[in-house]
């Protein structure tokens, strides 16, 4: 939960420091490569999240916020797609979060130097209807601060990713609720990167 759109329409408060968990490396798939629905039957609700992906480049340790820009790599798309049941079945993210293929990225990795991660449109459609439309200056906490905060836990190593969290309008949150299904198109684009297409495929 890392803007404040998203906070609102959960009806949370908006946090004091970042809230993380993980994704499994095996959930990653590439742009046109579809997303599995695990379950199409029902009994797993499966949801889109579009995010900003930070690509670390070399390895960061305890850093400051101001340190963390030049280890950066570059910046890309994820669409952090989200198995609903499970994550609220098990009372946290990590099985929801890491089915295969719920991890869509790219199209393009861009530098620090073409792009301010802080101040980019994103947006998300689905078969072209715009489902979350927001800017990362609505970040709780932004780029700078979210690298420092992981680092002090723990070594960011190179290639490692930080999906920064998705705005509002996410499926689960929406009345009534709107889950991926079958032979949908999900489409999420930030300004200046591009747009991940990947349709939604029964397993």
């Amino acid at each position: 939960m890392n803007y404040r759109d998203h906070a609102e329409e959960q009806d949370e408060t908006i946090p004091d420091s970042p809230m993380l968990f993980g994704k499994a490396p095996t959930a990653v798939t590439n742009p046109e490569d579809p997303i599995v629905h695990p379950d199409p039957n029902g009994a797993e609700q499966v949801d889109y999240e579009v995010e900003l992906a930070v690509v670390i480049g070399r390895d960061i340790t305890d850093a400051s916020e101001s340190d963390v820009y030049d280890r950066i790599a570059g910046y890309t798309v994820v669409n952090d797609v989200s198995g609903r049941t499970a994550q609220q079945s098990d009372g946290q993210f990590f099985r929801g979060k890491s089915y295969d293929t719920f991890a869509p990225m790219g199209p393009v990795l861009i530098a620090d130097e073409d792009f301010d991660p802080n101040s980019a449109d994103v947006e998300l459609r689905v078969d072209g209807e715009t489902k979350q439309s927001s800017n990362t200056e609505e970040f709780i906490f932004d780029v700078g601060e979210l690298v420092s905060y992981i680092s002090q836990s723990m070594t960011l190593r190179q290639g490692d990713v930080i999906a920064t969290g998705t705005p509002g309008g996410v499926g689960i949150f929406r009345d009534p609720v709107e889950v991926l299904e079958p032979g949908q198109t999900v489409e999420a684009e930030i300004e200046k990167i591009g747009t991940l297409r990947n349709p939604v495929v029964a397993k």
